[in-house]
């Protein structure tokens, strides 16, 4: 019971700090980033009430399963909207931290993966509670946890967290080949489908966010968005404006470097589909690894790395941490510290980050340098431990090379 308590205790004292900041009874320097539950969120609720999507309002660029986070707070008619929307964040939270415990216990097993989730959350402060993303996590770790014994439920689970955000669909990259994968992807397809015809039928404009986010340019907080930074002290003459619901760069070169992006993803996507296709075997570390290594990639390479994004490295790396076997312990860190460099540049310092300050172009370069360190190692370790191992001249069958240490694997990615 101690190892439980703990990080219990823990987890409650940091998350009353946590709800007091989205409360206001104690603020931070820089936006208040609880507007978009009181104004943007709010909006949205009373527009879904009436029977539609906020097919108007371009900051919409989530598919149709974000409607039900957005009304959930009518769960909670006692409280206020922005209230209620922060106590079911906490709640997802709290239940994300029990699926962590329960999967910590036993042999082979580390409460590690607790402890990250309790220290991580309140790294990016009061944005954790702020966004509807800590929901979509909770969905995503409860998948991938599902997914050793229950293929088909983790399938479901990330079928419908991918129609909330549909990120989680990346827990199923490593299902085992065989029963496991058609059982899993075939849950989620099947799940996905099921909740996008509910949704088309039950309201119109489901599918307007296609068109949105088709749009959208380089946002402030991209690793793209560096080139920008820097060239507004070397005569770029662009702009920084709220676009599409974000702070984004606009005007000259600004296509190009998104284009870039969309090329970057479109080779992770390929990487990832290579690496399925070359990996001789997946062990009990393999889906979660995946799962880590395919979001940090395509959290990186994005033309958007919101700060709230940090919540699903943070989810999925607690993950990899329940397992003493999984090689994740290296990239998790960096991700640990990345968030708390994402709480300095957002909220805290981000009039310097759009002002592109030197010292606002740093926080933001290391923020990103530690996300692509943390892709690199994570993609790294992925690949040598299910598909690097060397192929038996006569057999046909890998090889089975000495272990590699941690500290050994740490040398040689360094």
């Amino acid at each position: 019971m101690a190892r439980v308590a703990a990080p219990v205790a823990a987890w409650a004292l940091t998350r009353t700090g946590l709800l007091l900041l989205v409360l206001g009874v104690v603020t931070l320097p820089g936006p208040d980033v609880t507007s978009d539950v009181e104004v943007i969120y709010r909006g949205w609720y009373e527009v879904l009430r009436t029977g539609t999507f906020p097919v108007d309002d371009v900051s919409w660029q989530y598919p149709p399963g974000a409607a039900l986070p957005v009304l959930s707070p009518g769960l909670l008619p006692f409280l206020g909207y922005a209230s209620a929307f922060f106590a079911l964040a906490c709640a997802a939270d709290a239940a994300v931290l029990a699926l962590l415990l329960r999967a910590g216990g036993g042999a082979g097993r580390s409460r590690a993966g607790a402890w990250f989730w309790v220290a991580g959350v309140p790294l990016l402060g009061p944005t954790a509670y702020a966004r509807y993303d800590v929901m979509v996590t909770a969905v995503a770790v409860a998948a991938l946890l599902a997914a050793a014994r229950r293929p088909a439920v983790a399938g479901a689970l990330a079928g419908f967290g991918a129609m909330l955000k549909v990120w989680p669909v990346l827990v199923l990259l490593g299902a085992a080949r065989g029963r496991a994968t058609r059982l899993s992807w075939g849950a989620a397809a099947g799940t996905a489908a099921g909740v996008a015809l509910l949704a088309s039928l039950a309201m119109p404009g489901a599918f307007d966010f296609v068109t949105a986010q088709r749009d959208r340019g380089t946002e402030v907080e991209s690793l793209g968005a560096l080139v920008f930074h820097i060239g507004r002290h070397h005569g770029w003459e662009g702009t920084v404006e709220l676009h599409y619901g974000s702070m984004e760069f606009l005007g000259p070169g600004v296509g190009l470097v998104s284009d870039l992006a969309l090329a970057l993803s479109v080779l992770a996507m390929g990487w990832l589909v290579l690496w399925r296709l070359r990996a001789r075997e997946f062990t009990a570390t393999t889906g979660c690894e995946a799962a880590f290594a395919g979001a940090l990639l395509f959290t990186t390479t994005s033309r958007v790395i919101s700060p709230q994004y940090l919540l699903w490295l943070v989810g999925l790396a607690a993950v990899c941490l329940t397992l003493r076997a999984a090689r994740m312990a290296l990239p998790a860190g960096l991700v640990l510290a990345a968030t708390g460099v994402t709480l300095a540049e957002f909220p805290v310092w981000f009039g310097e980050v759009v002002g592109s300050t030197g010292f606002g172009i740093a926080l933001l370069a290391l923020r990103n340098g530690l996300l692509v360190a943390a892709t690199l190692v994570a993609c790294r370790r992925l690949w040598r431990s299910t598909a690097g191992a060397p192929v038996g001249p006569e057999s046909g069958e890998a090889s089975v090379p000495r272990q590699r240490t941690a500290r050994e694997d740490d040398l040689l990615t360094w």
